[in-house]
């Protein structure tokens, strides 16, 4: 549940996302095995500003800092199963909240009345179809 930003000047601040856009930003994340997870949620902090928004990306951030360095660290292999578990688990976590949770639903826009997209030529006789 995201919920649009105020900021000073009284803007609400949101980020929309269709769903092309939202299966774009999860191809990315699958594609790269997670190494770039963490830069569509960059992209989100930088263009809606919540403080969830950065936490979101600097706990991805972590994440691809921890797993690189424990795996290049670790001589075990029997923590190969915790590293797989940790990798999928975050790779669903990124997908749900990518697809779910990031992107603000689009607001529905109002029907404009009837008769006030385009302008009448005579501005008397709006709403008498037989000229009285």
């Amino acid at each position: 549940m995201t919920m649009p930003t105020t900021t000073v000047t009284g803007t609400v601040r949101r980020l929309e996302g269709g769903w092309f856009e939202r299966l774009a930003w999860v191809v990315l994340v699958w594609l790269s095995l997670g190494f770039l997870a963490w830069v569509p949620f960059l992209y989100v902090g930088i263009r809606r500003g919540l403080s969830s928004d950065w936490a979101a990306f600097c706990s991805f951030a972590l994440y691809e800092v921890s797993i690189v360095t424990c795996t290049v660290a670790s001589d075990n292999d029997d923590s190969d199963a915790y590293f797989g578990a940790m990798f999928l688990i975050t790779l669903l976590m990124a997908t749900g909240m990518l697809l779910f949770a990031m992107f603000d639903k689009k607001a529905p826009t109002a029907a404009p009345a009837y008769g006030a997209g385009h302008p009448s030529p005579n501005p008397y006789q709006q709403g008498y179809p037989y000229g009285r």
